[in-house]
């Protein structure tokens, strides 16, 4: 049973189980601060609304049923408490199916949220972290080494989740084909971070070259992961150093740190004791028994060979439905139609990922105003609301909140590149226009302070980064170009009217 026992994967699994977790509590906290306020009780798109037809959709929720904001918050509040307990090891001092319980309890409870978020919850990191949250939870705890299938099956996932990212590039725009992606991707990308207009400034040639590493980082290396030490240390090397460039150049939630979390189950104690030599040898808070035999070497539990047994049945029976589930995503890989972020059953297990099949070319923001004066012509006086991460004033730094998402500024990028008439948009306007208070609070500036406008609005603008020495000379970060009224001004009466 030695090719059970991963011995040289400790450090790999202490980073898988805490940096899943912590994942899920960036989760579980951003849920609890946004959701009310975007689907619940009276959010924008009304869960019990939802459900009236969510006997069709066979998704499983904990709110299938019934549904409450108190309900909500208690399963988020617990959500919080199981994934700090896991960041902190508590669960993995003891025995295998501890960790095993903690983990499938944060996976039950964040799909209960995800299957009823509806366009709030559409991204793929969502899909991203159920699986990942329910893979790892077969890693066991310090108890029992950590197993190989299981470390494998991680790897598989990466593998996904890069090459996967890649192939849609070379199927999709052509800016990835002629390399040139990256002219623009830096300015238009849905949440620019702080370092984003100096990655956008950086000469053309070298944005050619972030294309060309790019396709060898998601095209040639994620091959090498499934590769023996160190190869495979090396290829996870790469992955995060590629995503480590990610994070700094934008705000992707918590998409970037999945990656660079799960690409550590290719990486082997002996690398990472050779570059760290303070990491301890031994991570695990017990010693396993190692038996010799027939040239074997396997480790298990102190406890009796019984315990090995049940906790092998446990992950082979586990490793055989991710195994048996990997047939369509392996299949979407190299299909001509593949399809981007898809889940192929309802558990959201074994998936098909991907990111930016093409790339916009210019950044058109969806601004939104509300005025006081009792006619709402073009000479009124309009404030622009705030949006705590979308771009609003020219002058303003962006800020970085990954892995922290920011789910209303997000579906605000999706705007141009759809509709501006859905309704969640007409619902958020009547909520400003009503001066709801928890709407409010997803945004960073009320311009009216709490009291109520007599119209709103929305219009586009062009936003595109200033050059070097458009800033010397305005110290103006954006330069703004307005278009034109998208949605005319509405009253409170006419913007539910629209709504419906």
């Amino acid at each position: 049973m030695a090719w059970f026992a991963a011995t040289d994967s400790e450090v790999a699994r202490w980073v898988l189980q805490r940096g899943i977790a912590a994942l899920f509590f960036v989760a579980f906290l951003s849920s609890l601060n946004q959701f009310p306020a975007l689907v619940g009780e009276r959010g924008l798109l009304p869960v019990p609304q939802y459900l009236e037809g969510f006997h069709r959709l066979r998704r499983p929720s904990l709110f299938r049923y019934r549904y409450s904001d108190r309900l909500f918050r208690w399963a988020a509040a617990v959500g919080l408490v199981v994934s700090a307990l896991l960041v902190l090891g508590v669960p993995q001092a003891g025995p295998w199916w501890v960790p095993l319980a903690a983990f499938l309890v944060l996976w039950g409870l964040y799909m209960s949220i995800v299957n009823v978020g509806q366009t709030f919850y559409g991204f793929g990191w969502e899909m991203l972290l159920l699986e990942a949250g329910f893979t790892v939870a077969f890693l066991g705890s310090d108890q029992v080494p950590p197993p190989r299938p299981i470390l494998l099956l991680v790897v598989w996932l990466v593998f996904r989740l890069e090459f996967g990212a890649g192939m849609i590039k070379i199927r999709g725009g052509p800016e990835w084909r002629d390399l040139t992606a990256l002219y623009y991707h830096h300015e238009t990308q849905p949440m620019p971070g702080p370092l984003s207009r100096q990655f956008h400034l950086l000469p053309k040639w070298m944005h050619r070259s972030e294309v060309l590493g790019n396709h060898a980082a998601q095209l040639v290396v994620p091959f090498f992961l499934f590769f023996p030490q160190p190869v495979g240390t090396a290829a996870a090397a790469v992955v995060v150093v590629t995503q480590l460039w990610l994070v700094l150049s934008g705000n992707f939630a918590w998409l970037n740190w999945s990656a660079i979390v799960l690409a550590f189950a290719a990486v082997g104690d002996g690398a990472v004791h050779w570059l760290l030599p303070a990491v301890p040898e031994r991570l695990s808070s017990a010693a396993w028994n190692v038996t010799a035999g027939a040239g074997r070497t396997t480790a298990w539990p102190a406890s009796g060979d019984w315990v090995a047994w049940v906790w092998v049945a446990v992950v082979l029976a586990a490793s055989l439905l991710l195994l048996g589930l990997s047939w369509w995503p392996a299949k979407n890989l190299v299909s001509s139609r593949q399809l981007m972020n898809a889940a192929f059953n309802r558990w959201q297990l074994v998936n098909a990922y991907g990111a930016f099949g093409s790339v916009t070319r210019n950044r058109v923001e969806i601004v939104v105003e509300g005025t006081l004066d009792t006619v709402p012509a073009e000479d009124a006086e309009w404030r622009e609301y705030r949006f705590r991460g979308k771009p609003g004033e020219p002058e303003r730094i962006p800020r970085q909140w990954a892995p922290y998402h920011l789910r209303l500024d997000w579906l605000m990028w999706f705007l141009p590149l759809r509709t501006v008439h859905e309704d969640w948009f007409y619902a958020f306007l009547v909520r400003l226009l009503a001066a709801d208070p928890a709407t409010l609070r997803l945004l960073r500036e009320d311009p009216f302070n709490g009291e109520r406008p007599r119209w709103v609005r929305a219009r586009s603008a062009l936003y595109e980064f200033s050059t070097h020495a458009e800033f010397r000379e305005t110290h103006e970060r954006w330069v703004i170009t307005p278009l034109r009224v998208l949605i005319r001004p509405l009253t409170l009466r006419e913007g539910e009217e629209a709504g419906h």
